[in-house]
């Protein structure tokens, strides 16, 4: 992939932030989360791209799933086979809305790829709430 992009973006092969921090020692359901899907990937019980947390950038999916690393043209996730370009997705916590849109056409690519990975994002940011508002501090 030696040829640059239209949009001049860098995609799928550029590297994780280096800004980017790992929040699970400020988490412990997301550092629990994590060691049970390293370990069950590892042995080989699930798919990376069924995991609810990111082995990279150790974080929740809907955390990190913007980065141009979860872009694969090969799966599916998060590109625009239309116009062969990644796609990019907007999470909004405070409703959990997930959208994911082409970044040159404005169409939503419709995938089974990009479907499985919306709701992977939804059980992430749900883990997420329930690691931040625990039933026990509900009034």
């Amino acid at each position: 992939m030696s040829e640059k992009c239209r949009c001049g973006d860098h995609h799928a092969w550029a590297g994780p932030s280096p800004d980017d921090r790992p929040a699970a020692p400020r988490q412990p359901l997301l550092a629990v989360t994590l060691a049970r899907e390293d370990r069950v990937e590892d042995a080989g019980g699930i798919d990376p791209t069924d995991r609810v947390t990111c082995r990279t950038h150790r974080r929740w999916l809907h955390e990190c799933v913007s980065s141009p690393v979860h872009a694969n043209p090969a799966i599916g996730y998060r590109w625009c086979r239309r116009c062969d370009h990644q796609a990019l997705v907007a999470v909004d916590e405070l409703t959990g809305d997930i959208t994911i849109r082409c970044g040159l056409c404005g169409h939503s690519p419709r995938s089974r790829a990009n479907d499985e990975l919306v709701e992977l994002c939804r059980r992430s940011l749900a883990l997420a709430r329930a690691n931040r508002f625990p039933q026990s501090a509900a009034a």
